[in-house]
């Protein structure tokens, strides 16, 4: 399916970020996952980092990060991904990673390592960090939560009747419960979560997600299209106008959301520290 064209993005320069970055050698989402937002982040030099290596042991069928059998757990990415964010000068960072369904911790321990080794630098950059479920561990959970990130985000992806063909290795309602957990762990921490839309789920469907939401307390959500990365994954069912994704975000904001970005080419952690800021007296 072609995009229609409210969807077309124009690319921007990238070369000074992304040579930055290869010289710390950190992995980054926005290339791994051909995220469409890449060169509008890379010009004003910020990015995502992935931690935890660029495999994951997962293979949702949405997703073009490489799906195979990760290698060890590198020891100094952390002190990478925080010289990287000094180098870039950031005031707010996201920090995600590859699912690791081989680790014990589903590599929690990373997420704190890499948060101590930021704060250690300078204590005033925000970080939000985008966690895989660590397959419903709380202590995995717990742990990262206790490190002091400032917003942490887990999105839910797609509607439950879809999980089978989006996310066939993982559960909505562990998703749900994830940030649930989250909430009653850190209660003064703000939770984040994220749907795509155009894979062929309803209104009302989404709506219900919605609801299970902010059952579980999630204070930010995000609504984006998906868009097709590569040829082998899950073609786009639907492209969703942009007037849908606005009835989306009127509706979230009147069931409680504090803040809501939705639109054809929003992602998870596009724009980030701007919705901390304005919704959480972020500073």
């Amino acid at each position: 399916m072609r995009h229609p064209e409210w969807i077309k993005v124009k690319s921007t320069g990238t070369h000074e970020t992304k040579k930055l970055l290869r010289r710390h050698g950190v992995s980054t989402v926005c290339e791994e996952a051909r995220c469409p937002n890449q060169g509008k982040c890379f010009s004003k030099n910020t990015a995502t980092f992935m931690i935890l290596g660029d495999r994951c042991t997962r293979n949702c069928s949405f997703c073009a990060v490489a799906s195979s059998m990760p290698l060890p757990v590198d020891p100094d990415e952390p002190e990478r991904v925080a010289e990287a964010v000094l180098s870039l000068g950031l005031k707010f960072v996201v920090i995600t990673s590859v699912t690791r369904d081989d680790l014990p911790d589903g590599g929690a321990v990373q997420f704190v390592k890499a948060i101590h080794a930021i704060r250690d630098r300078n204590t005033s950059i925000k970080i939000e960090v985008l966690t895989p479920d660590f397959k419903g561990n709380a202590e995995a959970l717990k742990s990262v939560l206790a490190a002091g990130p400032d917003i942490f985000n887990h999105n839910v992806e797609t509607v439950p009747r879809l999980y089978p063909a989006v996310r066939p290795q993982a559960d909505y309602r562990t998703s749900v419960d994830v940030l649930k957990t989250a909430k009653k762990l850190a209660a003064g921490m703000k939770t984040k979560s994220g749907i795509m839309v155009g894979l062929g789920e309803s209104a009302p469907e989404v709506f219900s997600v919605m609801r299970d939401l902010r059952e579980a307390q999630c204070d930010f959500l995000t609504v984006g299209q998906y868009l097709q990365p590569r040829r082998n994954n899950i073609p786009v069912v639907e492209y969703i106008k942009p007037e849908v994704f606005e009835q989306y975000r009127i509706k979230a904001l009147e069931m409680g959301f504090t803040a809501v970005a939705s639109s054809p080419l929003t992602r998870s952690s596009m724009d980030a520290g701007d919705m901390f800021k304005e919704n959480s007296n972020g500073t």
